[in-house]
């Protein structure tokens, strides 16, 4: 079973939000948040608060624990760009350039932990089905 929450326009570059979702990618839910919890970098915070509440729909939707979960998939995409009132900074040759105030969508799916083999043996199957 999957449990899916999503944080949109996270006021961040999404390159900078990748570094730390790649680091939790496939973790079990409790070394994560442990991993999260030490990370000087602005996206850990959001992640952490992200995995908490799909543990928290896990809890409430599915009656699954924490123990049983693990982080299928963690995704920074870009978003847009904030724009309002917009500044410009000097560039190069006396031109004026705009400052990019970033933004993405941070992405998070758990899986419970007898889903993984699963889809193992599923792959091995396709694998060993190309290879003949």
């Amino acid at each position: 079973m999957e449990f899916k929450v999503v944080h949109r326009y996270a006021p961040m570059s999404a390159s900078k939000a990748r570094a730390v979702a790649a680091l939790v990618r496939g973790m079990p839910v409790n070394a994560a948040l442990e991993t999260l919890e030490f990370i000087p970098r602005r996206a850990a915070p959001m992640l952490k608060k992200l995995i908490r509440s799909a543990i928290a729909n896990a809890g409430q939707v599915g009656g699954v624990e924490a123990s049983q979960l693990r982080v299928k998939t963690a995704l920074a995409d870009g978003g847009p760009l904030k724009q309002g009132r917009l500044r410009w900074r000097p560039g190069p040759r006396g031109r004026a350039c705009p400052i990019r105030k970033r933004s993405c969508h941070l992405t998070v799916v758990l899986e419970t932990a007898e889903a993984a083999p699963e889809r193992r043996r599923e792959r091995r199957a396709r694998a060993a089905g190309k290879e003949s």
